[in-house]
Formats: C-alpha cells, structure tokens, sequence
C-alpha cells in the first residue's frame, strides 16, 4: 500500500496548549493549515458566504413575520443572524482551549429550528422572541455539557453510514437550490417563470464553463464569478430587487437583547432541547464529510471541539439577537468543488459576516445576487456533496454482508421529507422537528441498521469485511486524537 503524504501540522512545533497529541515534523504544512495571499484570501472567503447568505437570513424571514415583528425589525434580525453566524464560524476555524473543528467549517443559522421556533412564537411579539432566546439558552448550554460524550458516536460511523449520510446531506440540499431557482417565493406570481428557471440555467451553465476554462485561482473562485456575471445579467433582465440598499443604515450594530430579556418556558426549553440534538447529529455527520474532503479526518477530539463550538456559537447567539446556529452543509460542496482547504479562508469568511452584520448596506449588496443566480450555482454546490457521498460509498464494501441493504433503507426513508413532504402530517408536532429532517432520520436509521447487522451478534470471523472498509476509509479508522 503507497504511503500517504504526512503534512505539518502546526502542533509540531511547539507543545499544543489545547491539550493535542504532539506530532512529529513532516515536510509540508496541511492544506488545512495553509494561508493564502490576502486577496485570495478575502475573495475565496467572500464566495463562502455568497454560498450561504440566503441560508443565514431565511430562518429571520420567516420567523419574525411569524412572530409578528414590524418589516424593519424583521431586517434587524437578519443582520443579527449574519453578526452571530459570523462569531460562531471564528469559533469553529480558529478556537481555543478545546473549542471548534478548526477545519473549513461555515456555521449559520440552523432552518432545523424554524418550525418549532414559529409555533412558540407566533403572534407574540417581542415577548415571542424573548421566550425563543430563552430556550436557545438553556439548550445550546445542555449540548455544551453533552458535547464530549455526544461525540463518542463516531465510533459508528463507518464509511456504509458516513456515505448515506453525506450523500443525503447532498440530495436533501437540491430541493433548496431548486426552490432558489424558482425565485424562492412560491406565493409570488412569478415564481417558477421561464425567466427565473432561464436565468438558473445560465447561471449554472456559466459556472460550468468557468471551470472548464479557468486555471489556478481563477478557476478555484469560479462559483463567485458565476454569482456576480448571473447578476450582472439579472439587471437588464429586471430580477435584481435594489430596494434593500435604498433601505438600509450604513452602521447597525445589534443590540444585546434588543427585544427584551430571555425569557424561560419549560415547553419551548423541550422542543429546542429536540432541536439541539438534531443539529448535533447533523454537524457530526457534516464534521466526518469536511474531514473525508480535506483528508484531516475528524476523530473524537475534533468532533468534540466542533459540537463545542456550535452550542456555545447558539448559547452566544440570543445574546445579540440571533438563532441556534449549526453546520451549513452547502459550503461543504464548495471545499470539495474549490479544493480549497484552509481554514482561515473560512475564518475569513467569518470575519466578513460579522463586518456585513455590522454594516446593513454593504450586506444589502450581496443580498443583490437574485435567487434564480444563486440556484444555478447551488445545483453544482449541492450536487458536489452528495458525488462525494457516492465516492464514499464506492469504498464501504457494499458487496459485503448486509451493507447494500442498510444503504437502501437508510436512503430511502431520509428521502421522505424529499419526495413526500407530507408524508408525515398526522404525526405530532414535537416529532417533526426530527422527523422532517431527513439527514436526521437517515442518519439514524444507517447507524442502527449498521450496529443490527455489523455489530450485534456478530462471529469474530465476520469482522473482516468491516474491517477491510475501514481499512479503505480513513474516517472510521482514525485512532482518537489523530491529525
């Protein structure tokens, strides 16, 4: 078996005082641990939250109508989620102590937490919002205590179970991208026009030749120079909306409980507790597919420090008036589209969305970028995540006692939400928040089929096949504490 190329990692020089194994000197640095030019730096980072601007301010779209907050708080909202987002994605790239991934790893505003977050809401007004704050509190700082024994599941997690789970991440995405591409609204009377399906496809199309023809860093950024030619196109076509410029402040900042101070009620603490659990089920499945793409694979210890990061980034978020914050999976697609691996290109990123939440009007502009354009190119974001799903599949031994089934089944019921959306109707609301989720439920349902039929009862001589997967997968192989 060839060698894998051992990379530097910062650890080697000095002892590491978050409490990492120690590793020896080797050539080169990791791609993980590389930084970039400042430009390079700046614009590949910008890209990452052009990918996943719209994620970050749909959640506060929704639930502040909802709750019955007047448009221009509405708005505050939104620059609140892009302040937050910001603050919880340095917390993933960079950390400290044992805090954060420190891969490429976006985190936002979680859309697990929508739906409960409106029924606890609804028509309450800012004490509405008072009482989901204060449930984000008390259950992002249960998942904080959690998080180190939370991450001990990875141990289940071989590559039968990570590829379902990432190629579901990737199929689950698609319906966005599609919606996007429609316009988004689907009350709006052009939604679904041969003009915003047209200009997807230009979009994406545009994208596509860019990386045909493009070389080196050009070619690393082409889904940012696909979003500003698909604007740029947009205008004369008459689908750029510039009324959020015309509208906006120059310098806003949010104000810590701006409607008022957190509220506690034992219902909403239940159904945001669900929340939690979710959105840690899917960073951990998002943390072994960075990990697998940038080939750092994510062990115990980096899952831990990622769960950290994300409940301490939710518990942080109510504070400045924004919403649970977790994994976004569509800048996964991007890492493994870029091959751009570092770390602080993301943590880049990170520092624009704190600056955007800081500044309403230069927010206002990447909000320029229409719909149907950022479809189009997140049916190539999307479409990435789950082809490096099926390539971890390639490698878990489905020929192998019962793997193809567990894949079947797993695949199968977390299309539901997919192709079935109200599959689920007459089931309680409470069991929706996971049930609607189908990287959830696939998740689930991989794991115990893979613990039913690989681990429970199993003879010593049927270890092998597992064995050999692992063997071909570095995810599930990884001995705890490695880099």
């Amino acid at each position: 078996m060839a060698a894998t190329p051992r990379f530097r990692n910062d650890a080697s020089a000095a002892p590491d005082p978050d409490g990492r194994p120690e590793t020896a000197p080797s050539d080169r640095k990791h791609p993980v641990e590389e930084t970039l030019p400042p430009l390079k730096m700046f614009t590949s980072g910008l890209q990452h939250v052009a990918a996943m601007y719209a994620g970050v301010v749909a959640p506060p779209m929704i639930v502040g109508p909802a709750v019955g907050l007047t448009p221009k708080e509405t708005a505050f909202l939104m620059g609140a989620s892009l302040f937050t987002a910001g603050i919880a994605t340095l917390l993933q790239t960079l950390g400290f102590w044992r805090i954060g991934a420190r891969l490429p790893f976006v985190n936002g505003v979680s859309f697990a937490g929508v739906t409960p977050m409106v029924a606890i809401g609804k028509d309450r007004g800012h004490d509405g919002i008072a009482v989901i704050f204060g449930a984000i509190i008390v259950a992002s700082l249960l998942g904080f205590v959690l998080a180190p024994y939370f991450c001990k599941l990875v141990r289940f997690f071989p590559p039968v179970v990570t590829g379902t789970v990432i190629t579901l991440i990737g199929v689950s995405l698609l319906p966005v991208a599609f919606n996007w591409s429609q316009g988004g609204n689907a009350t709006a009377d052009d939604y679904g026009s041969t003009t915003n399906i047209t200009m997807a496809a230009v979009t994406l199309v545009i994208v596509l030749a860019l990386r045909k023809l493009l070389r080196g860093f050009l070619q690393q950024i082409a889904i940012l120079l696909g979003l500003v030619i698909g604007t740029l196109i947009a205008i004369p076509v008459g689908i750029t909306d510039f009324g959020a410029i015309k509208e906006a402040d120059v310098v806003g900042f949010p104000t810590p409980f701006h409607f008022g101070a957190p509220q506690f009620e034992i219902a909403a603490i239940v159904s945001m507790c669900i929340v939690m659990l979710v959105c840690m089920t899917e960073s951990t499945a998002d943390m072994l597919a960075l990990g697998k793409i940038v080939d750092r694979p994510a062990d115990e210890r980096t899952i831990e420090g990622g769960l950290r990061a994300d409940t301490l980034g939710s518990a942080l978020s109510p504070l400045f008036n924004g919403f649970m914050c977790s994994a976004f999976a569509q800048n996964i697609g991007l890492v493994a589209m870029t091959k751009v691996r570092s770390r602080f290109v993301v943590a880049a990123g990170g520092g624009i969305l704190i600056l955007l939440g800081l500044c309403p009007v230069a927010a206002s502009v990447i909000a320029l970028v229409p719909l149907p354009v950022l479809g189009g190119a997140g049916i190539v974001l999307f479409g990435s995540v789950a082809a490096s799903g099926i390539q971890t599949l390639a490698a878990a031994a489905l020929e192998k006692g019962e793997n193809a089934l567990i894949v079947a089944a797993a695949v199968g019921i977390g299309l539901i939400p997919i192709a079935a959306p109200e599959f689920y109707h007459a089931f309680p609301k409470d069991l929706l928040v996971v049930l609607d989720s189908g990287i959830s439920t696939g998740c689930v349902v991989a794991i115990v089929l893979n613990v039913a039929f690989n681990h429970l009862g199993r003879k010593p001589d049927d270890a092998q096949p597992e064995a050999e997967a692992q063997d071909r997968d570095p995810v599930s192989a990884a001995p705890v504490g490695a880099h």
